[in-house]
């Protein structure tokens, strides 16, 4: 929850010159608040930048107060959403029954969906950390489309904590998740403290597609270095 429009088109203008140098099938979104997307959608004509939304409803419309519906996200131009993020989860008291719902309702809009799933401390203290990613995934990919999905592995307790997953972990846990899929082609990212100073550790480990990146994307610059990892 950050940026308002008139930020949004400040940080476009410190971030987009950053790209001149970019490989081209390196992909970018930007997830912005909905409030956000329209004046940042016009912004990214023509760039290898694409939009995404950090949240959607599982119906089409209706009397859901509050929410976003999949027709309102692709007028605008957005192409990605992320779902079941830790903090809904955690805070808004999103479920593995109500992530896959939204997950269908991306794909059935054309939209690829980001599924976000992880442990907390507890969790990863208890030795749960594997069956909580299996028992999430297992439940969130009920009839979902494979070939049309994004995942991101976020340690929970790895969230701008500035306490960041051991990268071999990281890699590690996602060649799990990859283990899961009927679909091992599937971009698996890792989240959790992500910054410029280990991206490109991270980046170099065999399973790990890209990065989720929260609090080191608020600043053009910072975020610029991430994508343009070496």
């Amino acid at each position: 929850m950050y940026k308002t429009q008139a930020e949004a088109s400040e940080f476009l203008q410190g971030f987009m010159p950053e790209l001149e140098e970019t490989p081209e099938e390196r992909e970018v979104v930007l997830c912005a608040p909905f409030t956000a997307l329209d004046i940042i959608s016009k912004s990214l004509h023509g760039s290898l930048v694409r939009l995404g939304a950090q949240n959607i409803h599982w119906e089409d419309a209706g009397a859901y107060t509050g929410e976003i519906a999949g027709s309102m996200l692709t007028e605008i131009g957005v192409r990605y959403v992320i779902v079941g993020h830790s903090e809904r989860r955690q805070y808004f008291c999103e479920t593995d029954e109500t992530v896959n719902r939204r997950i269908k309702a991306a794909q059935r809009h054309g939209l690829t969906p980001i599924l976000c799933v992880g442990e907390t401390k507890e969790q990863r203290a208890a030795g749960d950390t594997e069956s909580l990613i299996t028992t999430q995934l297992e439940k969130d990919l009920v009839d979902v489309d494979q070939q049309q999905l994004v995942i991101a592995y976020e340690p929970i307790w790895a969230i701008g904590t500035g306490e960041t997953c051991e990268v071999s972990e990281a890699n590690r846990v996602i060649g799990l998740i990859r283990s899961q899929l009927s679909n091992p082609d599937v971009s698996i990212q890792y989240g959790g403290s992500v910054k410029p100073d280990n991206i490109d550790e991270i980046m170099a480990q065999p399973e790990i597609d890209g990065v989720l990146v929260g609090g080191a994307s608020l600043s053009p610059a910072s975020f610029a270095r991430i994508v343009n990892y070496q």
